[in-house]
């Protein structure tokens, strides 16, 4: 049986700043370490991370000493709260999703309504919005698109933004930018910013590429990361054989109409594609 290993497997940049920073901040550390939400969305990262001691909360003000801001980031109101309790924050936002930031912010201050598609309540897109200001519009599926219009018309805004969770889908981005300028009035200034970060757009691409040759598929990651669910979702689309899994314990895979294990995977010295 012949194994396609995807290239772009493993941790993008700032999955792995973010890890790499709140190890090293526990190692060095002489008061507790809080992080607001879990720093990233992979439950055996967390689960390694709580073993070395440090503390997720929900709410700044459950923190206390040494604060991580986690790769998604945080609302700026939070920094305002952070920064009224003394708090000695360390951020990891990730340098995709801050570029998303300034971007709404930016337009926001030069009147655009925003369009921000993705996952209502995602943290990253919870933090994107708080720098929208008050003329936007968060959505992710194509048949919201003529809603989202309504509301852009209702606002008697003349300039309009499209920008994007840092994960969001490559191929659907594309769709609903080319649906919206069709239906948009000529008197009216729209701007698209692909926002999806390079590595993201990579990995679909590239996940869409090896799914279309092969009989099955695997996708490992948190299956509360939106950079798993949709590298799921396109390998889905064109290998029925498609199963996403967290840990080794969940593995099965088909081989000629037959279960295998991973245990055997492994002594065959097969690879796997990984998120």
């Amino acid at each position: 049986m012949e194994i396609l290993v995807g290239k772009t497997a493993g941790f993008c940049y700032g999955v792995k700043r973010a890890i790499d920073g709140a190890t090293q901040e526990l190692i060095n550390a002489k008061e507790s370490v809080y992080c607001l939400g879990e720093i990233v969305h992979n439950r055996q990262v967390i689960e390694k991370l709580e073993n070395l001691g440090i503390k997720c909360v929900e709410t700044i003000q459950e923190a206390k000493g040494t604060v991580l801001i986690r790769a998604h980031g945080i609302p700026k109101e939070v920094y305002h709260i952070a920064k009224k309790m003394d708090l000695n924050i360390q951020d990891y936002t990730c340098p995709n999703v801050l570029k998303v930031q300034n971007i709404a912010e930016k337009y926001s201050k030069e009147g655009y309504f925003i369009f921000l598609l993705g996952a209502k309540n995602h943290p990253e897109n919870i933090a994107t919005l708080s720098h929208c200001g008050e003329k936007y519009f968060i959505f992710e599926k194509e048949e919201s698109v003529e809603t989202a219009l309504d509301i852009f018309k209702k606002s008697n805004t003349k300039k309009l933004l499209l920008i994007s969770q840092t994960t969001f889908s490559l191929e659907k981005f594309d769709r609903i930018e080319k649906k919206i300028q069709k239906e948009i009035k000529e008197d009216i200034t729209f701007v698209a910013k692909n926002t999806i970060c390079k590595t993201t757009q990579l990995r679909q691409k590239e996940t869409d590429e090896l799914s279309k040759k092969v009989d099955a598929m695997i996708i490992i990651g948190g299956k509360n990361s939106s950079n798993t669910k949709k590298l799921y979702d396109v390998a889905k689309k064109n290998c029925k054989n498609t199963i996403l899994v967290e840990s080794v314990d969940e593995l099965e895979v088909i081989e000629d109409a037959k279960m295998v294990s991973w245990q055997e995977l492994l002594h065959q010295r097969k690879v796997l594609k990984k998120s």
